[in-house]
């Protein structure tokens, strides 16, 4: 890995995580932070463990399409080469953000898509670009109603689900687009964060009986950073290992309608 790279969420645990990792190999980090006391904090801690890294922080804030094209405004062409879009929530109820859109997907998946194509024209054209999904995707469908879910339509974690299944569908569409790019999915699996902490009234027993049985926040980031090292593309990282997008992902029509609707609800 060259050049500096944009991590966000890079206040969690496994973007934490991701920055340290980075950092100790002397690559430089740009934390992109929605809370930058946090932000300060997670870089000191980082520099104590490793004197000089080169970590800068920027506030950004998925849930804001105009924080998202403040921070874009902010990166000089030329200063990054990568980018990680790891910053995920599980929003605990239905909530709107100022745009309109549900916060779950606001953060998951239209902030990233901003972002990234906000991005590309100051990025070089063999970028290297991870979208962080998730296990879930599996498990749920997706059409361009399922974008702007109702109170009724929403669940914490079918909401999640699909809003990690339209940044999967971005990436593919992404990448048919730019085939120069390096656009790489990574899957963390089951990771003891505290996104995994729900609200509900069981979750200290959880912590006691799910949570050591998780991966911790290093492992689970894991697949990401050897998605921002190699030179794939369009590829699956989970594990040890990186595979083809799973054929059951694979709707090429679905990703030019959810690409196109998400132009139609961003504005661009």
């Amino acid at each position: 890995m060259k050049g500096r790279i944009i991590v966000t969420g890079a206040t969690g645990s496994m973007g934490s995580a991701a920055t340290e990792a980075l950092a100790r190999q002397g690559i430089p980090v740009l934390m992109a932070c929605r809370n930058l006391d946090k932000a300060a904090a997670v870089r000191a801690d980082i520099l104590h463990r490793v004197p000089g890294a080169d970590i800068e922080v920027r506030p950004l804030d998925l849930a804001s399409m105009a924080s998202v094209r403040a921070f874009a405004e902010s990166v000089e062409p030329g200063s990054v080469t990568a980018l990680f879009n790891n910053a995920g929530v599980i929003s605990k109820g239905f909530r709107l953000t100022e745009d309109g859109f549900e916060n779950t997907f606001s953060v998951n998946y239209f902030g990233p898509w901003l972002l990234t194509l906000l991005l590309l024209p100051k990025l070089p054209k063999d970028a290297h670009i991870v979208n962080m999904v998730s296990l879930t995707c599996r498990f749920v469908s997706l059409d361009e109603g399922a974008l702007q879910p109702g109170e009724k339509e929403f669940s914490q974690l079918g909401t999640y689900a699909r809003s990690k299944r339209a940044l999967l569908s971005f990436s593919m569409e992404l990448a048919r687009r730019y085939p120069d790019l390096h656009v790489n999915l990574a899957d963390p699996d089951v990771v003891a964060s505290d996104m995994i902490d729900l609200g509900h009234w069981y979750d200290p027993l959880a912590d006691v009986l799910f949570k050591p049985l998780c991966k911790s926040p290093q492992a689970g980031v894991s697949p990401a950073l050897r998605a921002l090292a190699e030179e794939t593309h369009n590829r699956y990282y989970v594990g040890r290992q990186s595979r083809d997008i799973p054929s059951r992902y694979i709707d090429p029509s679905l990703d030019e309608t959810i690409w196109k609707k998400t132009q139609t609800l961003i504005n661009v």
